[in-house]
């Protein structure tokens, strides 16, 4: 088809203030079937992917034409034709793309333009050009009297700006209306990356998601995005620091851009003082040292050095020597031996006395006490400043003997013979053995004394056992006594020790030492598991004492905030991407780093600007509520932050999503046996809470959390706040009438038995693989049915076990319903199949568990912890299930990734376990 051009006329005319302006008009009305097209000259789209036509044009209203009917009409079309240069001097109709029929809000008749009124129309459009490297639009007259007075054509773009200290470039808009386009920003000048900078172009030309920035370097602060160089007497050490800080005292920086201030002579940094602590000195000598000589044995005592050097940690060591009597050169002393103690310490001292002892009898010592504080060793001062003091030792009594040989043993005697004693301090002048009987326990002995260091005990007892102590005498008194030394005599009059060993005797003794040694292990193992269950009883009865507190019952919402969540540094979170919004704001993902633990995920809720007061408390309450909780089966709050803007809650990240969802895509892949796994983690974190006497009002498999090992958490501790702002909310839809208890729908009784409720939905959700309850009925229908006995369907292939529990569960009567204890154990038995598992093999089946510990941490490769574990007393499966991430930290398994494999593992393990049961096991 051809296109008629000429019926198109550009007219010059007067604006409503006089002023001529060019048009393009057609005004052909009588006759029908009217086809006139005006197109522009090609355009360049100079990168834009979509771009806007602003038309501005007058339209004459048909019914103001005599004659016209039928022939006249009130629009145009617009037209585009994408081309790669501008060599088409004719195109034809069918190559152009409509964008649209455009019609006029305003029309006028003859009588307004004779009155000079102007009836201006202005329409835009948007075009997404994208193929080709310029466009051309045309104009389709179809029969109206038109006047085209302007087209403007433009695109949009993201304005250049500065953010976080990072340049964003001036970005042009996606193709699409709804589009973001990811731009990487570039730090300004003296600027170092914190996190990659990103933001978003939004299709209205707005910036949309700052996520990480930049931080001005070493020497340099930010003064309104941009990074100035920190003026003379100023520092700053770190990019993470807030801006440049005076240098401390007795410190200068003689240039611009200082990362750190130089002490001034005399004074000095110790490496690990941080750049904001002023230059110290090293301390003066210790004062006023004296001594105390007892025996062997020095007490030192000393004062502080008079001048600590501006420091509080100031330590002493000591230098022990022996000197010639009377030498005042140093050169002539030597080292003390490696067997002098000294107590406290010698070194790293924080306290001003030390005794030292285990020293020689009638010796010179000198003792040189050296003051140190985090600089003597940078100020490169050589020796420290020390005190010393010259002290010579007293007669001593000897140290004890320390062994003891009996040989010759027979009915009613043996011979006994000892070493002298390590440390004699003078002359031994004789020896005193105390013996007495085993059973006797002291209470009646007899004392022997030789100056040999032998003697022959006799006058004994047959097949007797004795115990044997020997001290030793010098001039300065008698010695300790030795540890205890055991000896049996025989019961034949046969030496026992050498050839005439009876070997009847021996063969007697062996067995019945077997014996004895079988008794002693059955009693130690009935003991420690007996034990075992006693530590659990007490470790149950503790955590039953916790009580859930309400933060609304707090005036202050920061008091109970900081009472029940830790406070995070910002600098600890990085954020990685936005994964959707909260009722409050962005939420996103991210990695915490908290020093000295190891990088894990997270997710953040932040709270968007302009909040109100309320918001800020509605928005802390949930985890003042989440930070009470530590259980594996509900979400554990890492911490938040409050001492800047924005206000953020960080949790764990769970990586597969809210239960229903993950439910629902993958429908059909878990067995029976997984599902009822996933319900016992429900029950079990639902246990908890209730035994806290918590009440969630909103269980439901939406607010039930998976993490990458299939562990489910229970979440959203939110809607009781919403129930006490809004008391006529009962029907309203925050209330989610398909999970609440009918007693909790008309008369608000919310308790741990409505939460049973919610948990009976909960097990159909979970079955049905995430169906929606009572399908497509509405709330009114929903709650009339209930009223009249109706309860939900047993869903395709639920065992006939678990629709029973759950019908269980929404008894009328909330007495009726069982509790969470009750559900928990159900679904124990019902894993364990008790049908299938005689009574009497169930001891035995908790034996194989208790033995199975050991290779199952060989099998997650935690090994490292099965003595940890085993001395706390968890040595079965069933007992590290009550693990929790609390108890762990206390334990010393510290490393969250450990902390969730062991949760996750022992979760999986049992079921795996009892399901590998029910199928070898056969009743007898």
């Amino acid at each position: 088809n051809s296109m008629s051009l000429e019926l198109w006329e550009e007219v010059s005319i007067m604006d409503e203030k006089n002023i001529p302006i060019r048009t393009y008009q057609v005004c052909n009305v009588l006759e029908p079937n009217q086809n006139n097209w005006l197109r522009t000259d090609w355009i360049h789209r100079s990168g834009a992917q979509r771009v806007y036509v602003e038309v501005k044009f007058t339209l004459r209203d048909c019914n103001s034409l005599p004659g016209v009917t039928g022939t006249c009409k009130e629009t145009f079309n617009l037209y585009y034709h994408e081309s790669n240069e501008d060599r088409e001097s004719y195109i034809k109709e069918s190559s152009f793309i409509k964008v649209d029929t455009v019609a006029a809000d305003e029309s006028f008749t003859q009588v307004d333009v004779g009155d000079r009124i102007m009836k201006l129309n202005t329409e835009v459009r948007d075009v997404k050009v994208t193929t080709r490297k310029g466009f051309y639009l045309a104009f389709q007259d179809v029969g109206a009297c038109i006047a085209l007075v302007s087209v403007r054509v433009f695109y949009k773009t993201c304005p250049l700006t500065i953010r976080n200290l990072a340049t964003f470039p001036d970005t042009v808009t996606g193709a699409d209306t709804s589009s973001l386009v990811e731009v990487r920003g570039s730090c300004v000048n003296q600027s170092e990356e914190k996190e990659e900078p990103k933001m978003y172009c939004g299709a209205d030309g707005e910036w949309l998601v700052p996520i990480g920035g930049c931080l001005c370097s070493p020497g340099y602060e930010d003064k309104g995005g941009v990074c100035k160089a920190c003026s003379v007497g100023f520092y700053k050490a770190k990019s993470s620091d807030t801006g440049c800080s005076k240098c401390p005292p007795h410190s200068h920086s003689l240039r611009d851009g200082a990362t750190v201030c130089d002490c001034h002579s005399g004074y000095f940094h110790a490496d690990s003082d941080p750049p904001s602590m002023a230059c110290t000195q090293p301390p003066s000598a210790p004062q006023q040292l004296i001594s105390v000589v007892n025996e062997t044995s020095v007490v030192l005592e000393w004062a502080p050095p008079r001048r600590l050097g501006g420091r509080s940690d100031t330590s002493y060591s000591l230098e022990c020597l022996i000197c010639q009597a009377g030498s005042h050169n140093r050169g002539l002393c030597l080292p003390c031996s490696s067997d002098v103690l000294f107590s406290p310490s010698q070194t790293g001292l924080k306290t001003t006395r030390v005794v030292v002892s285990e020293l020689r009898a009638h010796t010179h010592y000198t003792f040189i006490v050296h003051a140190h504080n985090g600089v003597s060793r940078a100020s490169g001062a050589g020796a420290t400043q020390s005190v010393s003091v010259t002290v010579t030792t007293n007669q001593a009594a000897p140290s004890p003997v320390s062994f003891i040989q009996a040989t010759d043993v027979t009915r009613h005697s043996l011979s006994l013979s000892w070493q002298q004693p390590d440390r004699p301090n003078g002359v031994i002048l004789e020896y005193e053995v105390k013996f007495y009987e085993k059973d006797q326990k002291e209470r009646s002995y007899r004392i022997m004394r030789t100056f040999s260091r032998s003697v022959d005990v006799t006058g004994l007892n047959p097949l007797t056992v004795y115990v044997f102590h020997a001290r030793a005498r010098t001039a300065a008194g008698y010695g300790e006594f030795s540890g205890p030394f055991e000896f049996s005599t025989n019961s034949d009059p046969f030496p026992l020790i050498g050839d005439g060993v009876n070997s009847a005797f021996l063969l007697l003794s062996v067995s019945g030492v077997g014996i004895l040694l079988l008794i002693s292990a059955a009693v130690f193992i009935i003991s420690r598991r007996y034990t075992h269950k006693q530590t659990q009883a007490h470790r149950h009865i503790y955590k039953r004492v916790k009580i859930y507190v309400d933060p609304f019952t707090y005036e202050d919402p920061d008091q109970a905030i900081h009472e029940f969540a830790k406070e995070i540094d910002v600098s600890s979170i990085h954020i990685e991407r936005v994964i959707g919004m909260g009722e409050f704001g962005e939420v996103c993902s991210g990695r915490l780093r908290v020093q000295g633990k190891r990088e894990i995920y997270v997710a953040i809720k932040s709270l968007k600007a302009g909040y109100s007061d309320k918001q800020r408390r509605d928005f802390l309450s949930e985890a003042s509520i989440m930070g009470q909780f530590d259980h594996p089966n509900i979400i554990r709050l890492e911490g938040v932050v409050t001492r800047c803007k924005p206000l953020m809650i960080v949790t764990e990240y769970m990586e597969n999503g809210s239960l229903d969802a993950f439910l629902r895509k993958h429908d059909g892949q878990f067995t029976v046996i997984q599902l009822v796994g996933m319900l016992r983690g429900i029950a079990s974190g639902m246990k908890y809470l209730s035994d806290m006497s918590y009440v969630h009002r909103d269980l439901a498999a939406r607010n039930i959390l998976v993490n990458s090992n299939l562990v489910c958490k229970v979440s959203d501790f939110g809607l009781s706040r919403v129930l006490e702002d809004d008391p006529e909310a009962a029907y309203t839809t925050r209330i989610p009438i398909r999970w609440t208890a009918p007693e909790a729908i008309t008369y608000r009784k919310f308790t741990t038995a409505s939460d049973v409720w919610s948990y009976g939905i909960v097990m159909w959700e979970v079955v049905s693989y995430g169906e929606r309850p009572y399908w497509d009925m509405n709330n009114q229908d929903v709650i009339k049915a209930i009223e009249e006995g109706y309860r939900l369907p047993a869903p395709m292939d639920c065992p006939v076990v678990l629709h029973q529990l759950m019908l269980d569960c929404w008894e009328r009567e909330r007495a009726e319903r069982p509790t969470f204890s009750q559900i928990l154990n159900m679904l124990d038995k019902l894993i364990r199949n008790p049908g299938t598992l005689p009574f009497i093999l169930l001891p035995f089946l908790m034996y194989i568990y208790a033995w199975s510990v050991c290779q199952w941490l060989q099998s997650i490769g935690l090994e490292r912890y099965r003595d940890t574990l085993a001395a706390a007393g968890y040595t079965s499966l069933d007992s590290l299930l009550t693990l929790t991430h609390q108890e762990m930290d206390r334990l010393g398994i510290i490393t969250p990734t450990h902390q969730d494999i062991l949760i996750a593992s022992v979760q999986q393990e049992m079921l795996s376990q009892m399901q590998h049961i029910q199928h070898t096991m056969v009743p007898v």
